[in-house]
Formats: structure tokens, sequence, C-alpha cells
């Protein structure tokens, strides 16, 4: 499952037409390797007694592994992709609202946010959560003046943790076998609020072979394979289709 490299590679740039929900899934894996390669390498391990909210659960791709590792997991999105999540939308979320409607403020927020709108949701989950924030984001997310001067300038992350290796994202599924011409790396915050931020980011690279070591069995019920490549193949039949006719159409 986790060797599979056959299909064309996926240009995951999430470039999306203006009003897309921007719902690429993220590799189980990939959400393994965060939190037993930074956070626990880090001395956090008492997530077992800690509650997390994915507020971009999609079809439950992220969900999955952080029950492995949280003691309560809530989930909510602005779509059901088919898990049947609470729709909430994230982008006016407060620690008000979730306790007015009968939830209680997590601890951690961990998401795989739309990009266009990710300091949005940045915004609202460091005003959110108690403990900590989790976000993986594309590598490039980390430049740009904008953001430097609202997010990286004045509360940088605690960890910067970019992987060595891609990890395919297509939209709308999840397929183990597509290959990326992406970067990804999680943006880690821990909010202590007894402590000052520390004003330095630690870099933690997630070394080659995370895919490998945090792949489980049970991922194969979330995964689609070969979608990658019925759609490198179905674009491949369009065009084909679309081309002009060697004759001009004069016969």
């Amino acid at each position: 499952m986790t060797n599979a490299r056959t299909s064309s590679a996926v240009m995951a740039q999430r470039s999306q037409p203006r009003g897309s929900l921007d719902y690429f899934p993220t590799p189980p894996w990939a959400t393994r390797a965060v939190v037993h390669e930074v956070l626990s390498r880090y001395g956090i391990v008492d997530l077992r007694a800690k509650r997390v909210r994915d507020p971009c659960a999609g079809g439950g791709h992220m969900v999955a592994p952080l029950r492995e590792s949280f003691g309560a997991v809530d989930l909510s999105d602005v779509h059901d992709w088919g898990i049947k999540p609470e729709i909430r939308d994230f982008t006016f979320e407060t620690r008000e609202t979730l306790l007015a409607d009968g939830h209680e403020v997590p601890h951690w927020i961990f998401c795989n946010p739309p990009f266009e709108i990710a300091s949005t949701f940045l915004e609202r989950a460091l005003s959110i959560a108690t403990e900590g924030v989790a976000f993986l984001c594309r590598l490039g997310w980390i430049a740009g003046q904008a953001r430097h001067d609202n997010i990286f300038g004045p509360r940088p992350p605690r960890f910067f943790c970019p992987f060595a290796e891609r990890v395919p994202m297509i939209e709308g599924a999840w397929d183990p076998e597509a290959s990326s011409a992406t970067d990804y790396a999680w943006f880690v915050w821990l909010l202590d609020e007894t402590t000052e931020f520390p004003g330095r980011t630690e870099v933690w690279h997630l070394p080659p072979g995370m895919e490998d070591r945090y792949t489980r069995e049970s991922d194969r019920a979330l995964a689609t394979p070969g979608e990658a490549a019925r759609r490198a193949a179905a674009r491949k039949a369009n065009k084909a289709d679309s081309a002009p006719s060697l004759f001009g159409g004069l016969l």
C-alpha cells in the first residue's frame, strides 16, 4: 500500500475556483507522524487525557489517527463528506459558540485548513484551543510578507515540521497510489498560558520513511486506490477528444 507510485505526478497546488471548499484529504500517516515524531518526543505524552477538535474533518482521514492518541475527538465541517459531522463554519467559531452549543473547549485543534483562508482558521484556532494548535499546510505557507506581519512575526509557531518526503493529496479523495509535486509541513503552536511565547521556532524535520512507518492496515477503509490514475486517464481522453481533426473538417 505504501510503495505504489504508479500514477503520474499530481500537481496538488490547491489552486481552486473561487468558492471551492478546497477538500484535500490528509493521508492518515501524516497526522501520526507529527504526533509521534514531534509531540511525543518533545514530552507531550498525556494526550489520552486531552480533547482535540478537527474543524474541517472532511472524510475523517485526520480524525481516525487522532482517535488513536487523544482521549476525546470532536469534529465538524461546513459540508458532509460522508461521515456526518456537525455542520459548523469555523471562520465564525469562538469558545463562546462552542459552549453555547453544549461542546467543551478543546485542548488542541488539529486540521488541514483550506489554503486560501488558512490564516483566518489559525486566528480562530489560537483563540479557542487551550494547549496547542497543529496545522498541516503547504511548505510555501511559511513565506510571504503578509503572513510574516500577521502570523510568524508576532506569534511564531513553536515547531516548524517539514516533511522530507512528499505528502500526496488530491481533491476529494485519498489515493495512496498518488504522487505529488507539492511539499507540506506541520506548523505547531504550544499555548502555555502561564508563560510568554519564546519568540523562536524550532525546526523538526520529519525524515524520509514516515509513510512506511505510520501507515496502518486500517487506513485502507479511508482510501480510494487508483483514483489519481483514473483521473489522469480521463484527462488524457478528454484532451484527445477535443483535439482538432487531422483534416480540419474538410472531408
